[in-house]
């Protein structure tokens, strides 16, 4: 799903050759950095690099790796998803079995004014608050947001930053894939994403990478209007690949009146359902 190669190639089209002391001129037909300047910058063979890129050198050294991430200007997180594809033919992980404590769903319980989900790499949601069930207007265990924002809704649905939101998912799913590259249930649903939608093709290809800890996240409900909230993002324990996402508003925003109002436009429900077991009551 994810490789080394790749990702190396379209890093090296990011790179202003300015930004790293190499002239330029009208005559210059390359996007970027030739192969043969980012060998040069790095200390390493072009023949080398270049067999990087093809995917014919394995286990390149973590010397290598850094003096490539420090030429190509990666972030933290770009760094972090360079070595894990890195190391993919060493060590591939396993993916986690996405299995849900009842602990975990009764943390859901201590988040009653905010919308409170539980998810998994795939962006599956695995568990939510009854806030959150009236935020998306469905039962949650089920619904997968990837699947929501590209396929389901459109700049004018529920995500009052659609644009960003994608940007969010895309850099996010290629985390996972970098981290769990035999996953099958992740490879078909970032098959079913370039199929049906033209926007996740074009952003998949940019290759690009990212780990969203917190931020603003606006809503428009269709029935209390734009609820403009925190997103908070908790990583549960390493080895289940899950997080803990909370959706809060400011004290005496109009978006804490939004979430109260909303509130009290569903009916309380008897018991909610995780994907991964039995009801828990109230």
């Amino acid at each position: 799903m994810d490789d080394l190669a790749g990702f190396l190639r379209t890093r090296r089209s990011r790179v202003d050759p300015a930004s790293v002391g190499i002239p330029t001129d009208s005559r210059r037909r390359v996007e970027g950095l030739r192969r043969e300047e980012v060998a040069h910058l790095s200390g390493v063979s072009v023949d080398y690099y270049v067999r990087l890129e093809q995917g014919r050198a394995t286990q390149p050294s973590e010397q290598i790796l850094d003096a490539l991430a420090g030429v190509l200007g990666l972030d933290e997180t770009e760094r972090a998803h360079l070595y894990r594809l890195a190391r993919q033919r060493r060590r591939r992980a396993k993916a986690p079995s996405g299995r849900l404590r009842p602990e975990l769903l009764r943390v859901l319980d201590l988040v009653p004014d905010a919308p409170a989900l539980i998810m998994n790499h795939r962006l599956d949601v695995i568990a939510g608050n009854r806030l959150a069930g009236l935020l998306y207007g469905r039962q949650l265990p089920g619904l997968n947001t990837a699947r929501h924002i590209f396929l389901e809704e459109t700049e004018r649905g529920l995500y009052a930053d659609w644009e960003t939101c994608t940007l969010d998912v895309v850099g996010h799913l290629r985390l996972a894939a970098g981290k769990y590259p035999d996953d099958p249930r992740l490879a078909s649903l970032i098959g079913e994403l370039a199929m049906g939608s033209t926007r996740f093709r074009k952003l998949w290809a940019r290759a690009d990478v990212s780990a969203r800890t917190h931020g603003r996240k606006a809503y428009q409900h269709p029935l209390v209007g734009l609820l403009e909230l925190h997103q908070e993002n908790f990583l549960l324990p390493a080895e289940s690949g899950m997080e803990l996402i909370v959706l809060s508003a400011a004290p005496g925003s109009p978006a804490e009146d939004g979430l109260r109002l909303l509130s009290t436009l569903g009916e309380p429900t008897e018991a909610r359902l995780s994907s991964d077991g039995p009801p828990v009551r109230h």
